[in-house]
């Protein structure tokens, strides 16, 4: 792996460190609050239901401006569009620490969550301007191995400085780190899109663009995939804080901790990416990730069923289902951002919104069984959801491979 990314143009190219970290701060603004969404419910004198929204709102901005976010970069470039980006989620996190209510810090999380998300689309349509398909899954692979970290210690950051300074400092750190992010990005990053005028502009441009997309039932396979083996993660975010506090009693340090292997299962699923894509390929790296991960999901039903109600019941698997994401989501995005080079962008936006939509409904959905009255104050709404997104997701891929072979 090279420490930089080889560029079209005569300008300097970006490494792979600036497209880490550009894509990095939106995932670690949506973990790092994490042990502290219990202890929100006194602070804002709320319910443990709003407090929830400041996840699936966060999931749900994210969703949509990515709709907007690759068409723009398609027609006015990714520089201007990222930079834009990553001003409103410094904007974002200023509302945050300033909150006193729990109206206003879901303000704060709406504009971290859209702001941020540029990063994250436009990490992965630059990596498409500069790689063809194979080398674009593993790239992709690289950078995602790297911007795992910030899950990893998201929670764990988290839960030391809730802990031990309060649930604010985690917002004053997201302003210092956004600001850095957007300095090194002024600096470094250069245009790397240079088909802007091929891509139609305004409200119909972007009709047309998605319009396109969604008529192509590979580039909505991969979409598919990628959403729900998505869902599957995210619905453990929905559920697992409240599920670690209640059911076992464990502090917002400790959660942050555990929370640790999963990221590191990410990882090692990331880095196989990166080291065998282009030699295996997307679909069979697609369809083993998704294997590996519904494995994973049935550990966890066999382990609570027997009584094992233990951190590592939930968190051991969950370091598999992580290995399984790892695999199966490059290879996954990679192909949906190359069914039309063209637009990139677009597809890049589409397919987030997809993901992160999933997950917005997956992780509300958990929450919401957690209080209902089926199974409450158990696992076994959290192992629903995940299993039904497993079934999906390995559905989704093996379509996914057969229209590869009939095209």
């Amino acid at each position: 792996m090279t420490n930089s990314l080889p560029s079209a143009g005569p300008e300097r190219r970006p490494t792979i460190a600036l497209l880490v970290a550009v894509s990095a701060v939106n995932p670690l603004a949506l973990n790092i609050y994490l042990p502290s969404m219990p202890t929100l419910v006194d602070i804002f004198d709320t319910t443990a239901g709003m407090v929830q929204l400041t996840l699936s709102l966060y999931l749900a901005a994210v969703a949509i401006a990515q709709i907007g976010i690759g068409p723009l970069s398609d027609r006015h470039g990714r520089r201007p569009v990222l930079m834009w980006g990553l001003g409103i989620f410094i904007i974002g996190s200023v509302v945050c620490v300033l909150a006193d209510t729990i109206e206003t810090m879901l303000i704060g999380r709406v504009l971290q969550a859209a702001g941020g998300c540029a990063g994250i689309v436009l990490g992965r349509a630059i990596v498409r301007d500069l790689f063809d398909r194979s080398q674009a899954a593993s790239m992709i692979g690289y950078v995602t191995m790297g911007l795992a970290v910030a899950p990893m210690i998201g929670p764990a950051i988290g839960g030391a400085l809730d802990e031990n300074f309060g649930w604010g400092t985690s917002s004053y750190l997201m302003v210092v780190l956004g600001i850095i992010v957007f300095i090194w990005a002024w600096f470094e990053l250069h245009e790397t899109n240079h088909n802007r005028a091929a891509a139609g502009g305004g409200l119909l441009g972007l009709v047309r663009s998605y319009g396109v997309l969604a008529r192509s039932p590979l580039f909505v396979s991969y979409a598919l995939t990628s959403a729900f083996t998505s869902a599957v993660f995210f619905s453990f975010l929905g559920g697992a804080p409240f599920i670690a506090a209640k059911l076992m009693n464990m502090t917002p340090s400790t959660y942050g901790l555990y929370f640790m292997m999963v990221a590191a299962g990410y990882i090692v699923g990331n880095w196989t990416s990166g080291r065998f894509s282009a030699r295996i390929g997307i679909g069979r790296m697609i369809n083993g990730g998704n294997i590996i991960l519904s494995f994973a999901v049935i550990a966890i039903a066999v382990a609570f069923g027997m009584g094992h109600v233990h951190p590592l019941s939930l968190f051991g698997p969950m370091f598999v289902v992580g290995v399984g994401n790892g695999m199966s989501l490059p290879n996954a995005i990679a192909g949906a951002v190359s069914v039309r080079p063209d637009l990139a962008g677009a597809a890049s936006g589409f397919t987030g919104s997809m993901q992160i939509g999933a997950g917005a409904i997956t992780s509300a959905l958990v929450g919401w069984l957690l209080t209902g009255v089926l199974w409450p104050g158990t696992i076994w709404p959290l192992v629903l959801v995940m299993a039904v997104s497993c079934c999906v997701a390995v559905a989704s891929g093996v379509a996914a491979r057969l229209l590869e072979a009939v095209e």
